[in-house]
């Protein structure tokens, strides 16, 4: 059926005329006849708890506003992907392709779980694409494997110089995008860099396994000609730094792990910690590793990382841990302290992902990068200072 709308342009024009045809757009494509209204949704108040971490790490702008409108994750007005769908166009009409891109991938947020969320995750993809045209050293790199794709954006790799090579990756539920935009400080550090997002998320179409971690070294192979590979670093976030970690047992090209929050061995076998996740985490685990929340972590039992392969890591090691995280138990943080052999610790008194304290976070992450790179006296010193000074800021705001 052909459906034809007209508006009286004293009522209604413009922006809200377009809003109004991409909302019939989206209700009639997502109509599902027999589907109860709140069937697989995701609990809205773990979404809003757990997208703060996401929200002040990247910096992204009018999250409160958004967060205020919506009240389900159904369909329609102040549904989650509708709002932050609705912002991320009114961005983009703004010409603010970058914010846009992160709204995007808020409404995504936290796996893709119906044509909704798939737009969504075009969406993310495509308005960055558009915004780093301007920026000629960032290229989009795809490595086809037998069990699937891995896509990446990438510096550093086009002018004939091979540069030690830094590869991000964010968690469960972080598309590359959202850390795309520090390409240009990885290069400013004289380092070629790599981001891209684990096994099931965005854009990566590998299955999460218990060999999931091999992608790594798959991307390491695929750019070997246009970097020095054999100085790599891995900035791993949350689950993606136990991927790091279990690469960096096996590639001897692994020269740093660099993470924040990462399941270690406590997190796969205690089921008494297990039985209190979120439920976020848990069906987000079984959407990665096509598995049902109910089973997903018996599954994931066996990849838990023994002492004896902690102490076989003869690399530095750098964590942040959170004395309230609810998602990685702190006998995992403990495990690191007592076997790895060169492990630094930042302690945050916050939640999963240190919301209240992605300034400092990323600073002491950025500091220690450049002391396991080599990098000058001068700049870590520089780094120190900013810091202390965002422990100070962090703690008088507490």
């Amino acid at each position: 059926m052909r459906l034809n709308l007209t508006f009286d342009h004293r009522v209604i024009d413009g922006a809200e005329a377009a809003d109004l045809l991409t909302d019939i757009k989206q209700a009639l494509e997502d109509f599902q006849e027999d589907a109860p209204a709140d069937a697989g949704t995701n609990d809205v108040g773990e979404l809003k708890q757990f997208v703060l971490a996401h929200t002040k790490g990247q910096g992204i702008a009018r999250h409160e506003e958004v967060l205020a409108r919506i009240r389900t994750d159904t369909e329609g007005d102040g549904s989650w992907t509708a709002e932050w769908s609705r912002s991320a166009r009114e961005l983009e009409r703004r010409g603010r392709l970058l914010d846009s891109c992160r709204h995007h991938a808020m409404a995504r947020f936290p796996f893709v779980d119906g044509p909704a969320r798939r737009r969504a995750q075009d969406e993310t993809v495509r308005t960055f694409d558009e915004w780093r045209r301007a920026d000629k050293d960032i290229e989009r790199l795809e490595v086809d494997l037998p069990a699937g794709r891995v896509v990446a954006w990438a510096t550093g790799l086009s002018d004939g110089v091979r540069r030690p090579v830094m590869v991000v990756s964010g968690g469960i539920v972080t598309v590359k995008e959202a850390w795309a935009p520090t390409l240009a400080a990885i290069r400013r550090l004289g380092l070629a860099g790599i981001i891209t997002e684990m096994p099931g998320v965005g854009e990566n179409t590998l299955p999460y396994d218990r060999d999931g971690w091999r992608m790594l070294s798959h991307l390491l192979d695929h750019v070997s000609d246009r970097a020095d590979t054999a100085n790599a670093h891995l900035l791993a976030l949350s689950f993606s730094g136990h991927l790091a970690l279990r690469c960096a047992l096996e590639d001897e090209r692994i020269r740093s792990v660099l993470t924040a929050g990462a399941p270690v061995h406590d997190f796969f076998t205690d089921r008494e910690w297990q039985a209190r996740l979120p439920r976020l985490t848990v069906d987000s685990l079984a959407q990665l590793a096509d598995d049902k929340p109910e089973t997903v972590l018996d599954r994931m039992r066996e990849w838990a990382l023994r002492p004896e392969e902690l102490r076989a890591l003869d690399i530095p090691v750098r964590y942040v841990a959170c004395t309230r995280d609810e998602i990685i138990p702190g006998t995992d943080v403990a495990m690191l302290r007592e076997h790895v052999r060169d492990i630094g610790v930042l302690t945050h008194d916050d939640v999963h992902g240190a919301p209240s304290h992605a300034a400092e976070t990323q600073l002491w992450l950025i500091r220690s990068l450049v002391r396991v790179v080599g990098g000058k006296a001068p700049v870590s010193l520089v780094l120190g200072l900013l810091h202390r000074l965002a422990r100070l800021r962090a703690s008088s705001a507490g």
